[in-house]
């Protein structure tokens, strides 16, 4: 009655692609540190040098090469740069607790405590930050 699919489906896995795989630590690893680039990026417009030089050594020691540094200025406000910078440490720790890398993970967190820190002085005093 139904005549017999004469061609491999589309759906079907490719097992002889000639493209390269990569596993899943890897992709972490290049997830992990675009995040940290990203994060890199703001810290150097914010100015905080020392924060800077230790996200761009894990930086380097996922590439397996040093990043790109430079302050690309955008005239954005310190608080709306901490907002962002906490946003991407949080993905970074994320990241880099599903990845288990300890270390990347201690410096995301510490990060998102600097920039909650630097929120909570910004903020006028007596108000809460992001409450209702």
């Amino acid at each position: 009655m139904y005549e017999p699919i004469r061609t491999p489906s589309v759906h079907s896995p490719a097992d002889d692609a000639d493209f390269p795989h990569r596993s899943r630590e890897e992709e972490l690893d290049i997830q992990l540190a675009g995040h940290l680039a990203a994060l890199l990026a703001v810290t150097d417009e914010l100015g905080l040098g020392p924060a800077g030089d230790r996200i761009a050594e894990q930086v380097a020691r996922l590439r397996g090469a040093p990043p790109a540094r430079h302050a690309a200025l955008t005239d954005a406000a310190p608080a709306s740069l901490h907002r962002r910078a906490h946003a991407l440490a949080g993905r970074a720790l994320v990241v880099a607790a599903s990845r288990a890398d300890t270390s990347a993970a201690i410096l995301s967190a510490q990060r998102m405590d600097a920039h909650t820190e630097a929120l909570a002085a910004a903020a006028p005093s007596g108000h809460l930050v992001g409450a209702h």
